[in-house]
């Protein structure tokens, strides 16, 4: 960073600690045990889009690298964009599995931040159910280097309970880097593996 970045108050973007995601499956066993949520299998990661040969072909390279385990009964990863524009990519492991689910979302991230696209990623989340079937994901800022817990009230309106989040919050903050800001707690509303 120049002399004028800084005077102008310009940074160079922030390097993602993408490793951060392998403290997930020995979370998911804390916060299965103090509430009785457990992972679903499903997880994503968000980037922004860009156009162009480069990156479709970083895609390409996404998809048959996650898809190789297909014909051994694997299920395949999707790509989807959201009402703003974001791309977003599922992931499918059998539930008890989470330890594959976050080497896959790793992959994924590696690739991308590899590729040259690192300031790109947007987050990733990891989703969780209880015996009552309320929905809880743990998204991963790479910006930040934290996570924190989303959790919509179950039905169509988009209302989130505030009092499960904060008590996830306290159950995984020896486990994860838990956002302190929570501001910063993003509302992903029908994000994929949620």
């Amino acid at each position: 960073m120049g002399l004028l970045d800084a005077i102008l108050g310009r940074s160079k973007p922030v390097r993602p600690d993408l490793d951060q995601l392998f403290a997930v499956p020995s979370a998911a066993l804390t916060l299965q045990a103090a509430t009785g949520f457990t992972p679903t299998g499903r997880g994503s990661v968000c980037f922004a889009g860009v156009e162009g040969g480069g990156f479709a072909r970083l895609q390409e390279d996404v998809r048959e690298l996650l898809d190789a385990d297909t014909e051994r009964g694997g299920i395949p990863v999707e790509f989807s964009r959201d009402a703003y524009g974001y791309t977003w990519l599922l992931a499918r492991h059998p539930a008890d599995d989470s330890a594959a689910l976050v080497n896959d979302l790793h992959a994924v991230n590696t690739l991308l931040q590899d590729g040259g696209f690192g300031p790109h990623l947007l987050c990733s989340l990891i989703g969780f159910r209880d015996a009552e079937g309320r929905a809880l994901a743990l998204v991963y800022l790479y910006k930040r280097g934290t996570f924190y817990p989303f959790a919509p009230l179950p039905g169509d309106a988009e209302k989130r309970d505030n009092q499960l989040e904060l008590q996830v919050r306290g159950v995984l903050g020896d486990d994860l880097r838990v956002e302190k800001d929570l501001s910063r707690w993003f509302p992903v509303w029908g994000a994929p593996g949620l």
